[in-house]
């Protein structure tokens, strides 16, 4: 056993090492892009400008198309922006299960894309919460502008369960039955 363990225990390291190593290096020196202006009127609304203008000033570091169906981490993350388009907090709102290292990674990434749009007229600062999705090469998406998640290949089709389409009775359910 000790033999499958340390070889299962090398693997894990392998596997788990170079991953790690995408999320140690900081965002390149750059001067950020000009902040849009913003035209949300409502703090849910800037959630999207707030999207937008991180993935303007990472565009090399976002996942284009369907992520993958494993994702190295998810994170939940509340930035608050004052009234000049700077971060004045960022709250980890929800963390990876396992990839914790990717949490100043998160935090380099949104405070190297300052100054961001400045609040709606009527509030000093904007507090919106987005989930960080991040695959292994440290390409993300947000999941306000996502592009959706590649189905697992062992996953069952949904179109494969015709039971789940259909009442106790046997009569199909959903909208409208």
């Amino acid at each position: 056993m000790r033999g499958k363990k340390g070889w299962l225990a090398g693997l894990l390291i392998g596997i788990t090492l170079p991953a790690l190593a995408q999320f140690d290096t900081a965002p390149p020196s750059r001067t950020p892009r000009p902040a849009l202006a913003t035209m949300a009127t409502t703090e849910a609304a800037y959630r999207i400008d707030g999207a937008r203008h991180i993935y303007l000033n990472h565009p090399e570091r976002i996942h284009d198309g369907l992520l993958p169906p494993f994702l190295h981490a998810i994170a939940g993350v509340r930035t608050t922006i004052d009234t000049h388009g700077r971060v004045s907090r960022i709250e980890i709102t929800r963390e990876p299960a396992v990839a914790r290292e990717v949490l100043p990674w998160i935090e380099r990434l949104i405070r190297a894309a300052e100054p961001y749009p400045r609040p709606p007229a009527g509030l000093d600062t904007v507090r919106w919460d987005e989930i960080w999705l991040i695959d292994r090469s440290g390409r993300f998406q947000l999941h306000t502008l996502s592009e959706g998640q590649q189905q697992a290949p062992d996953s069952p089709d949904d179109d494969t369960d015709d039971e789940d389409e259909k009442g106790a009775a046997g009569a199909p359910s959903g909208p409208g039955r």
